[in-house]
């Protein structure tokens, strides 16, 4: 086993702040993808979205806006932690016949699948806990979180597209967002929705990159995937995805009366960062495809949060009215 591949989500972590931690917490640090902490803030960054959006398009206080960031924050850790140790627990059996990802914590033995089901419980409970400290409606809006999340380790079994159930699972965190600070049925919204749109092909490009890391390892075991289904048209794939999701981000621009701010960083700033990476990435190289899906969604991501915070910023204009109050 390659180090360097393992590296990968592969169960060895990246390093760093981890290495100061008690020997017995780092394989749940593995377990969670918290090293590199890419999983997590692509289960934070759709709540933000949700959030700013919102604030943006009702007004909501600074104070407001930014209380329900946090618990949003703290929440997407739990999810995270969650997520992932009950996609690892399921997966189990897979990823030990995979060469990226045997050694992760589960199949190697540093984790029993009992401890990793008492984990994902307890992290579970975790983030229900943050839904105490928000609208009642919002527990309601979760649920078809809680529902893909739950299917999405079965889906690459039944079906050739499981990262639209992720895409789904990931994004639907801006409906959730958009209900922590009052709004009530986000879904009815087509700005939000053209939002939501953009951000599952956006979760989908990134994780068909990422599916590229394991194709020989899956098509030998028969695990399906759109890296797999798509596996001699993958750019022309990544290219129409990205056609859909920059359109999206215009639509939903344009049905929520979007200014400057939001063209200039959210949709030029995802048309550049995602086009590089599509031009850039090595689809036959594992280390490539590793090194867009942990780096380059930070652009991404980046460029849609600036796009709609600075919006919200200057079209609101409570920050520059009230300070921080």
């Amino acid at each position: 086993m390659k180090d360097g591949l393992s590296r990968q989500y592969g169960g060895v972590h990246a390093g760093g702040w981890v290495n100061l931690l008690p020997s017995s917490w780092v394989p749940y640090v593995q377990l969670s993808r918290l090293s590199p902490p890419a999983g997590f803030f692509l289960i934070y960054f759709p709540h933000f979205f949700g959030v700013m959006h919102a604030a943006k398009a009702h007004d909501i206080s600074v104070f407001e806006a930014t209380r329900v960031c946090l618990l949003l924050l703290t929440g997407s850790f739990f999810c995270n932690n969650a997520s992932h140790a009950w996609n690892d627990l399921v997966d189990a059996p897979i990823d030990k016949m995979i060469a990226r990802t045997k050694t992760r914590p589960i199949p190697r033995g540093a984790i029993t699948p009992r401890a990793a089901f008492v984990f994902t419980v307890s992290q579970a409970l975790g983030a229900a806990s943050i839904l105490l400290l928000l609208p009642t409606d919002t527990a309601m809006v979760t649920i078809p979180t809680i529902i893909g999340t739950t299917y999405y380790p079965f889906a690459k079994r039944h079906i050739h597209v499981p990262q639209l159930v992720l895409g789904f699972c990931l994004t639907w965190g801006i409906m959730v967002g958009s209900s922590a600070v009052g709004v009530a049925k986000p879904w009815t919204d087509p700005s939000t929705v053209f939002l939501l749109v953009a951000s599952i092909l956006w979760v989908v490009i990134f994780d068909t990159i990422y599916a590229h890391q394991d194709l020989v390892g899956d098509m030998k075991i028969g695990v399906k995937s759109m890296a797999v289904l798509f596996r001699n048209h993958a750019k022309a794939l990544l290219w129409t995805l990205y056609l859909g999701m920059s359109t999206s981000l215009v639509a939903s621009g344009y049905y929520g009366q979007m200014g400057i701010p939001y063209y200039a960083l959210t949709v030029l700033g995802c048309v550049l960062s995602v086009g590089t990476m599509i031009i850039k990435v090595d689809l036959k190289s594992p280390a490539s495809c590793w090194l867009w899906f942990s780096q380059g969604f930070w652009l991404t991501g980046l460029a849609i949060s600036g796009g709609l915070l600075a919006d919200y910023v200057f079209q609101n204009g409570e920050w520059l009215a009230n300070g921080l109050l």
